[in-house]
């Protein structure tokens, strides 16, 4: 039985996760679960998953939690308490599914610890692929994607000589504003931006969805993950989301990975690989799917994707700036301060002004990553004023 714990149980990767895992009992003992601040869900979980740890981003909701008569578990908080729980001796594998930059340094830690990680934090790989990969390399631990094209890539590639390995194609569905012209999308409401078609994801993965950031992230990714150089990685827009991601061999073959959009299915092969097991997700009925559409990204209305692969070809620090950038600008979003197409224009100029480090430590990227987030809420300000 292998102890996992849980980084973010409390979003939409986390409780998927924890539904995969109820599922297989004999499997999994939960050693750990972290949350942000939803302390209500938190304390469920914690009552029936009965971890020996739990961890919420501050002191002041830890003490709220502890006042709740909850079973015999030790309470932690905030990033040194992520860090503390993934490095324990009892864990096995941990699953990163906290949102943004916060989940670089509890993945670093993991791996710093020989633990496995279950990577749903793509922001991770995104501005701190080099110091992750390297030292997972170093301690022989694995980075298993959770992400549903890079597991899809990651299943296609089983068995597959690294050699063979001519293209990564990743599949986007376009998000809620595929057909929205450029003066459509200045006008794009946060409710709007918020109603994925395909996908029901946790509001800033959503918001990437739409400006096709996430892809962008997504390109980077998949440069740390799999070796392959920016040229080599190629988004196509796939509406009907069934087709999750492809790799093109060098004898002209092409593998794909075909599934319902259901993230349970990557999850548990994250979670239980190299094996497979029965799952509660529904068979694909190919029949029902009827048509399959392909269509090119356009980087005219949603530039973000294009700023992602200027930022992974500039390299070094260029996508910790990209992801700081968009961070603050789609929180801004959300909160209504700036508008939708005002996204890639804030992440540009953050990327126009950055002086890059062209081989970083993880103290240059996380120092960069502060002042980019601060310079662009200066910014943010100054348009509001």
């Amino acid at each position: 039985m292998r102890g996992i714990v849980i980084l973010g149980s409390t979003g939409s990767i986390g409780t998927q996760a924890l539904d995969v895992i109820s599922r297989m009992p004999n499997r999994f003992r939960v050693v750990g679960l972290a949350a942000g601040t939803n302390v209500d869900l938190l304390e469920k979980q914690i009552r029936k998953f009965q971890p020996s740890v739990a961890s919420l981003a501050r002191a002041c909701l830890v003490d709220e939690l502890s006042a709740r008569e909850l079973p015999q578990v030790e309470l932690l908080w905030g990033q040194s308490g992520l860090e503390e729980m993934v490095q324990r001796d009892d864990v096995d594998l941990v699953l990163n599914a906290v949102v943004g930059a916060n989940g670089i340094a509890p993945t670093l830690a993991a791996v710093n610890g020989g633990k496995d990680v279950a990577l749903a934090n793509k922001e991770t790989l995104v501005a701190a692929g080099s110091v992750i990969m390297a030292a997972a390399r170093k301690r022989q631990v694995r980075i298993l994607p959770v992400d549903s094209e890079h597991n899809a890539i990651f299943q296609c590639l089983q068995g597959i000589n690294q050699d063979y390995l001519r293209k990564i194609i990743l599949t986007a569905s376009g998000g809620p504003f595929r057909k929205s012209s450029l003066r459509e999308l200045e006008q794009v409401t946060r409710e709007q931006a918020l109603a994925h078609p395909t996908w029901s994801m946790g509001s800033k993965v959503t918001i990437d969805s739409a400006t096709l950031m996430n892809k962008g992230l997504e390109v980077i990714e998949a440069y740390w993950l799999f070796g392959k150089s920016a040229p080599d990685i190629e988004v196509v827009v796939h509406p009907q989301s069934i087709i999750h991601s492809l790799v093109e061999l060098v004898d002209g073959s092409v593998l794909a990975q075909l599934g319902v959009a259901d993230m349970r299915l990557p999850i548990q092969y994250a979670l239980t690989y190299p094996e497979r097991f029965t799952s509660p997700v529904s068979p694909l009925s190919l029949a029902e799917v009827g048509n399959l559409e392909f269509e090119e990204p356009d980087t005219k209305r949603f530039p973000c994707l294009d700023l992602a692969y200027k930022a992974l070809k500039a390299g070094g620090t260029y996508p910790t700036v990209l992801n700081a950038a968009n961070e603050v600008a789609v929180e801004a979003f959300l909160k209504r301060q700036v508008g939708f197409m005002d996204i890639p224009r804030l992440v540009n100029d953050a990327l126009e002004r950055h002086q890059g480090v062209s081989n970083p430590s993880i103290h240059d990227i996380l120092e960069i990553d502060i002042k980019v987030r601060e310079a662009c809420a200066l910014h943010i300000q100054g348009l509001c004023s």
